[in-house]
């Protein structure tokens, strides 16, 4: 089969006949995303594996996962690929948290040779540019694949992971496909700051939404052509069948594997673009309970921010007085004072937003409030707007408003790479 340069794997036959066209205006790429019901998305993935793995024949292929790249029945991709002859998987690259996962946050698992498989596993946790594209090379792929589940957010290190390895592939000389899976809350619409690339870390390496909206697949074109132009890495990506922009994850039908120990489950990533920012304060973001990014807290609050986050009336979301103890992290094993959210209206819940409101309303009705000392808080939001405004005494609309231009042109460029309607 030929395949231009960036190829995208469309809808097509019931066997799931392959289309290539970096613009995704082949046959059925136009009508991604139809159907209704449990069980009607197939993944990327699926997608390959249906089509015997032919955008793989004859290459040396390593794959880019961890505990998320599994089949509809809970297989892990890398245990469907290694005994079929019909794909010659070489090796595995595992991102934070490892390949299996067995590591927490700010941690991976290191260069080893997988106990089930035998493969070798390389590390690509913290690595980019040559030193990433060196593991690459010493591994002997010819292919990279990509298949991990995101969160949505820009601060989720694993798109910058997809970033990251894109580069480093290129720099290698080494082609590269993205197995696409759903954004699990929604590819509506793209919310919050965009990145100034002067905070650009690896939660955040370039400039896009802190909610950005889109899938994985839809991002790797986005980066080869936006950020990756001088030197685009030769890419193919698999889109899903049967996916649209409006489905939440509940609604896809298929199962959901924590992609980070804090992530443990859908409600966890429909909160996690606006709450994760407490992670740049000195309130607990709810790590170390069983609802991560959904509690907040510290020593010393009490009913009256929950009070105050009512009075907003923020839409599709109520805050409940609440009291907990961390197992580990910001106040482990003490009980503090603070507030979960309930999202009771996901449809017009707006996450960022929310956690805007949270920050001003906890600086207001706790004396205790504190930015990190590193000023983390500049990092996540991808400027210092956010923590200069609410310092100088801003409300959330002022604060949502200053990035309202940038925001419009981020939505602007990122349309012509959706790849699903709905």
């Amino acid at each position: 089969m030929s395949l231009s340069r960036r190829g995208l794997l469309a809808a097509g036959s019931a066997v799931g006949a392959l289309a290539a066209t970096a613009a995704g205006t082949g046959p059925a790429a136009a009508r991604p995303g139809h159907g209704s019901g449990h069980g009607r998305v197939r993944t990327g993935f699926d997608r390959l594996a249906a089509d015997g793995y032919r955008l793989l024949k004859g290459q040396k292929v390593g794959v880019v996962t961890n505990p998320t790249g599994i089949t509809s029945d809970v297989r892990h991709i890398v245990d469907v690929m290694h005994p079929d002859a019909r794909v010659n998987l070489t090796a595995v690259f595992g991102p934070e948290h490892g390949f299996r996962g067995t590591a927490q946050a700010g941690g991976s698992e290191g260069r080893y040779d997988d106990p089930a498989t035998g493969l070798p596993v390389y590390d690509t946790y913290l690595k980019s540019g040559q030193p990433l594209a060196d593991v690459f090379t010493a591994s002997g792929v010819d292919t990279v694949v990509f298949d991990i589940q995101d969160a949505g957010a820009r601060f989720y290190t694993y798109i910058w992971t997809l970033y990251d390895c894109m580069e480093a592939a290129a720099l290698a000389g080494k082609r590269f496909v993205v197995l696409d899976r759903p954004n699990p809350v929604t590819g509506r619409a793209a919310l919050g700051p965009v990145l100034d690339p002067a905070f650009a870390t690896f939660v955040g390496r370039r400039e896009i939404s802190q909610a950005h909206g889109m899938t994985v697949a839809e991002l790797a074109l986005f980066f080869n052509a936006e950020f990756l132009a001088e030197r685009p890495v030769r890419l193919d990506v698999v889109t899903m069948s049967g996916w649209r922009r409006s489905d939440f994850f509940d609604t896809t039908g298929l199962p959901w594997v924590p992609p980070s120990p804090n992530m443990p489950t859908p409600e966890s990533a429909l909160v996690y673009s606006g709450t994760c920012l407490f992670e740049g304060t000195n309130l607990s973001e709810g790590r170390g309970t069983t609802r991560p990014f959904e509690l907040l807290g510290a020593e010393g609050i009490d009913y009256r921010w929950a009070a105050a986050a009512n009075a907003l009336d923020l839409p599709g979301v109520a805050f409940r007085e609440a009291y907990f103890a961390p197992t580990f992290s910001k106040f482990q094993g003490r009980t503090i004072g603070g507030v979960q959210l309930h999202v009771q209206d996901r449809e017009v819940f707006d996450p960022v937003r929310t956690g805007i409101a949270l920050l001003v309303t906890a600086k207001r009705s706790w004396s205790g409030f504190a930015w990190r000392p590193d000023n983390w808080i500049d990092k996540l939001t991808g400027n210092t707007r956010v923590r200069t405004m609410i310092d100088a005494g801003a409300d959330t609309d002022e604060v949502v408003g200053a990035w309202r231009d940038d925001l419009a042109a981020f939505r602007a460029k990122r349309k012509k790479y959706l790849r699903y309607g709905g």
